[in-house]
């Protein structure tokens, strides 16, 4: 008898190779979870703007996102699950929040000029006007996106044989191409209503312009104008635009010319028919002897150099960007951290947010600059000294040279905002030189560099302010013409520029623990000016530090605390920013590092970020 042993093979329902993933959960784990993040990032809109050119496709929404999340509103917030983010559309009939919309874009747009980000083309085709005209049924959308729809409806227009309705339903199709037609037109009308005085020419020009809206109404522009002229005259009145925009008196008689070939332009080449009343104006000029928008020495005919003011300015450079930009401005802007953050910023708009509460209602809160005792601030700059950036290492690169060929653009931008044309010319001045000392600061963990960046909660909270508190005539008129007062307005305590100071010092105050500040001052040592002076430049910097007299040498003194021994005695970080804690005051503090900044569009939603904590004094965010 022959005993057998072996063993039973059942036949496994899973593959060997199966089982080894099934028993690993961290892999199943992370499948799971990337498809449940991907679910809610998509229903929380993460990523609904990721380049300019989903930018440009959602930009009519951006106006709506910006009074959501960045206005008070008394509407309570509706909150449920919805595919799509959609915001109530802002019209032109509700000038008042498209101009809340205008001072938050602009404001962006002009920090990323200030740290040369962008250059002043580049501003001029971002912005959107501050302050638009009543009469106009359409919102006035920055340059960069209308930039040549203008030529191509010229070329449209001037080719077209068919009937007035299909031209316009043609333009209309492309909604940019509508208001860059209309914001020419009636633009156009202004100019010339500014520039002409004289009794007869205004008068030629008043049944001109009534004679082509009444085509309009009617559906016959095309009937009794000929389109073709239309580019000659659009490139009379661009040559008109150039000298407006350069404003030199001396042009004049060019001036005189380009209005009487405009003139002839349309009366000759495009009407098809003459009118009665044109030729009697023109019959009663030839009586007089003179020449139509000449003039005498007692009666002027056309008003050149107009009055000069920031609005018009605005305008003429706008109107020429409409008229003149022929290729598309898909690159704008083109440096590559300015499209970043505007791409991040907008983007963030999307997501769920809590409301913004008024300027007056949020927490106070305090920002701690904290600094390691003795190792950071004493080895890092405050701002670069002339020396520092022609300090050469031992490649024989200095400092100023390695940032100008990292940052060509942006050097490129600076150049053209202290207006020279050559390297050489920075150091002619001392304001050019400090200039540029800030410039090479500003890119370089620096003291200067963080301030600088903190300092626009500050801006923020006024900004925000502004549009909590100003009445619609105000808004219309823009920040602008707030953020820079008379001198009247200053000493009035009850005006909206003291009012928007008080709110931001009472909302905001920023402290430096620069702990050897009074060494600092003793010794004479260079920082200790570079502090002064940021202290001078931001209202709302104070400085604590350790010091071992008792005398006060320059500088308004706040607090003195007599500490009972030494304050290095543990860890740099945590005494450092222990030593700060009893001067500040409010509801909240946050601490920031040597080697961090901030950006003013991020700062405006500081107001929300702190709704997050309401309810919670006394909380430290790092």
């Amino acid at each position: 008898m022959k005993l057998l042993a072996g063993i039973d093979e059942t036949p496994h329902t899973v593959p060997h190779h199966m089982q080894v993933y099934f028993m690993d959960t961290q892999i199943w784990y992370s499948v799971y979870s990337t498809l449940y993040d991907g679910v809610i990032g998509a229903f929380d809109r993460l990523g609904e703007i990721r380049t300019l050119g989903m930018l440009r496709s959602r930009f009519q929404s951006l106006p709506g996102a910006f009074n959501t999340y960045l206005v008070p509103s008394d509407r309570s917030q509706k909150r449920g699950f919805s595919f799509a983010k959609r915001f109530a559309e802002i019209t032109a009939s509700r000038r008042s929040e498209a101009a809340k919309f205008a001072q938050l874009w602009n404001e962006v747009i002009c920090s990323f000029r200030e740290e040369d980000l962008i250059s002043d083309r580049e501003m001029d085709l971002l912005l959107v006007p501050y302050s638009s005209d009543p009469g106009l049924k359409i919102i006035q959308w920055p340059p960069f996106l209308l930039a040549s729809k203008i030529p191509i409806a010229l070329d449209m227009a001037a080719q077209f044989k068919s009937r007035d309705s299909v031209l316009w339903k043609r333009i209309c199709a492309d909604e940019y191409m509508k208001c860059a037609v209309i914001d020419c037109y009636e633009f156009f009308k202004h100019v010339l209503s500014i520039l002409v005085v004289g009794d007869n020419e205004k008068r030629i020009i008043s049944i001109i312009f009534k004679e082509v809206e009444s085509s309009i109404s009617k559906n016959l522009l095309l009937a009794n104008f000929r389109m073709g002229p239309l580019p000659t005259l659009c490139k009379k009145f661009v040559e008109l635009v150039e000298i407006l925009k350069d404003d030199e008196p001396s042009n004049k008689d060019t001036v005189v010319l380009l209005l009487q070939d405009m003139l002839e332009v349309v009366t000759r080449d495009m009407m098809v028919n003459e009118l009665r009343e044109l030729l009697e104006v023109g019959h009663s000029s030839k009586d007089t002897g003179r020449q139509l928008f000449a003039g005498t020495d007692t009666r002027l005919a056309i008003a050149f150099p107009p009055v000069v003011t920031a609005q018009w300015e605005e305008q003429i450079r706008r109107l020429y960007l409409l008229l003149t930009v022929k290729e598309s401005a898909t690159d704008v802007p083109t440096n590559l951290e300015a499209c970043r953050r505007i791409s991040f910023f907008t983007n963030s708009l999307f997501m769920d947010m809590p409301r913004a509460p008024k300027v007056q209602k949020i927490l106070s809160f305090r920002f701690d600059k904290s600094s390691y005792v003795v190792t950071p601030y004493y080895s890092e700059e405050t701002v670069y000294s002339k020396t520092d950036l022609e300090l050469e290492n031992e490649d024989g690169v200095s400092i100023l040279y390695y940032l100008q060929k990292i940052f060509p653009d942006e050097w490129n931008n600076f150049m053209e905002r202290i207006k020279c044309k050559k390297d050489s010319e920075i150091w002619e001045t001392e304001e050019n030189i400090l200039q540029l000392r800030h410039w090479v600061s500003l890119r370089g963990q620096t003291l200067c560099r963080t301030i600088r960046g903190m300092m626009y909660y500050r801006g923020a909270l006024k900004l925000q302010a502004f549009l909590d508190m100003a009445n619609e005539s105000e808004i219309l008129g823009g920040y602008k013409a707030i953020t820079v007062p008379s001198e009247e307005d200053k000493k009035i305590q009850r005006s909206l520029y003291a009012q928007l100071e008080a709110v931001a010092d009472m909302k905001f105050t920023y402290i430096a623990t620069c702990q050897n500040y009074g060494n600092q001052k003793r010794s004479g040592d260079r920082r200790a000016t570079d502090i002064l002076n940021l202290r001078v430049n931001n209202p709302s910097l104070r400085v604590a530090y350790i010091d071992e007299v008792e005398e006060n040498e320059g500088g308004k003194e706040i607090y003195r605390i007599i500490l009972p021994g030494s304050a290095k005695i543990g860890e740099r970080k945590p005494e450092n920013q222990n030593h700060v804690i009893i001067f500040t005051r409010g509801e909240a503090l946050q601490t920031i590092d040597m080697n961090q900044e901030n950006y003013l569009e991020e700062a405006l939603k500081m107001r929300k970020l702190l709704e997050e904590f309401n309810g919670q004094p006394g909380f430290l965010s790092g």
